[in-house]
């Protein structure tokens, strides 16, 4: 890998900032696949499906965020809420901030967050954090505990709940299985989430 994409761009818009998260996420999941076809091919093949995911994901977000309908948010309103979202996703998100980011009354955004996204404040939020936990994981050598705080887990069991839910296998086994030997983050950390 030459270098990530998007560090010659100007990064200076959300959507942009954006993008260029989502492309190096994708350039690694991608590279961590061609790396491993030729040696495990169900880590290849588990790289590649996390890709479609997250791709899938994103087309379905920008499609819908696109076709705005009734009820739903303008699309500076779904631009800003994108936006504060991804720079607090650290912190405890509440309904509330978000409906003030959109300047819609809290009872009335949930529903209206809901048509816009297609899906739930929480639920995207949930998303976007372990996005995020995956990106890094990947591309530092954090503890697992240190991306779950990193990302707005409460710890990393609150991590490895979702992540077995969204993704069907521990953090640790999804990290495992795409690091590239002799890399900074190819440590061995123990798994709680396997723990019986």
């Amino acid at each position: 890998m030459e270098r990530p994409y998007g560090e010659d761009m100007d990064a200076s818009s959300p959507v942009e900032l954006e993008f260029s998260s989502l492309a190096n996420s994708l350039e690694l999941l991608l590279e961590a696949a061609k790396t491993a076809l030729d040696h495990d091919h169900e880590a290849a093949r588990t790289s590649l499906t996390a890709a479609s995911f997250i791709l899938q994901s994103e087309i379905e977000r920008r499609s819908r965020a696109r076709g705005s309908t009734a009820g739903g948010l303008a699309p500076w309103q779904v631009a800003q809420v994108r936006s504060f979202i991804d720079r607090n996703l650290h912190r405890t998100i509440h309904a509330s901030d978000l409906s003030a980011v959109a300047r819609r009354s809290t009872a009335h955004f949930s529903r209206s967050f809901k048509i816009a996204f297609g899906e739930s404040p929480h639920a995207y939020i949930v998303r976007r954090r372990l996005e995020e936990a995956c990106r890094l994981m990947l591309t530092s050598s954090a503890s697992l505990s240190e991306i779950a705080l990193s990302v707005g887990f409460t710890d990393h069991s609150h991590l490895c709940k979702h992540f077995r839910q969204a993704l069907g296998e521990s953090p640790s086994h999804w990290r495992r299985e795409r690091v590239i030997p002799g890399t900074a983050n190819s440590s061995h950390e123990r798994d709680p989430c396997n723990a019986t």
